[in-house]
C-alpha cells in the first residue's frame, strides 16, 4: 500500500531548537530597528546593547526612567510579538508601575514591609535588597599545577566579566606557564605560589 506524502512546514520557530537563542536575539534586534523611529533613542539602544538571550539588565539613573524605558520597552517589543515579563527592580516605585501579572514571581505579591528576594540572572547572584551581586564559588582543592589552576579558574561563571579584575592574575600565571612549557600535570615552579 502507498500512499501520497503530504509536505508540512512549521508556522512557527520550535522553543529549545539550537537556534532558538539566535533567532530570539534576531527577532528582538530586528523589531527595534524596524520601530526605531517611533521611540527614543534610548529604548533601541537597550535591546540591541542590555538583552543577553531572554533576560534585559540595565541600570538607570532615576525611577521615573526606568519606569518609563520599562513602559517603553514593553511597547516596542509587543510590536514584534513579544511579551516582557518577570519585572525584577531593587526600586519598589519601579515595581509599583509594573501589573504583578508581568512581575517576577518571586515579588508577584510584595507587601511594603518585607525585604526583596535574592535571584539568580545570567548565572550571578543579585540580593536586590541590598543591590548587590555575589558571586556563590566553591573551590576544590586542586593541584597546583597548569591543569589545577585552569580548573578553578574555569569554575567561575562569570558571564558580564565581573570577576575579572579578580581572576586575571591566575590567568596571567597559566600564560606564563604555557610559555615556559610546564607541562600540564607538573608542578608549578615556586615562584608562582
Amino acid at each position: 500500500m502507498s500512499a501520497t506524502l503530504k509536505p508540512y512546514c512549521m508556522q512557527v520557530h520550535l522553543f529549545g531548537a539550537t537556534t532558538s537563542p539566535s533567532c530570539t536575539a534576531f527577532a528582538l534586534k530586528r523589531t527595534a530597528t524596524d520601530n526605531a523611529e517611533l521611540f527614543d533613542p534610548e529604548v533601541g539602544s537597550t535591546v540591541h546593547k542590555n538583552f543577553y538571550l531572554d533576560d534585559c539588565l540595565k541600570s538607570l539613573r532615576s525611577e521615573e526612567n526606568a519606569i518609563h524605558l520599562a513602559s517603553d520597552l514593553k511597547v516596542l517589543l509587543s510590536l514584534g510579538g513579544f511579551r516582557l515579563t518577570k519585572w525584577l527592580s531593587n526600586s519598589r516605585k519601579v515595581l509599583d508601575a509594573i501589573q504583578e501579572s508581568e512581575r517576577a514571581t518571586s515579588i508577584v505579591q510584595l507587601d511594603p514591609g518585607n525585604a526583596l528576594p535574592t535571584e539568580r540572572t545570567l548565572g550571578v547572584t543579585w540580593n536586590i535588597n541590598e543591590d548587590a551581586i555575589r558571586f556563590e564559588i566553591k573551590l576544590t582543592e586542586k593541584p597546583l599545577t597548569r591543569r589545577g589552576i585552569l580548573s578553578v579558574v574555569s569554575s567561575i561563571f562569570d558571564p558580564l566579566g565581573l570577576v575579572s579584575p579578580v581572576t586575571l592574575r591566575a590567568k596571567a600565571i597559566i600564560q606564563q606557564l604555557c610559555r615556559e612549557k610546564i607541562g600540564w600535570d607538573e608542578a608549578i615552579p615556586s615562584r608562582y605560589r
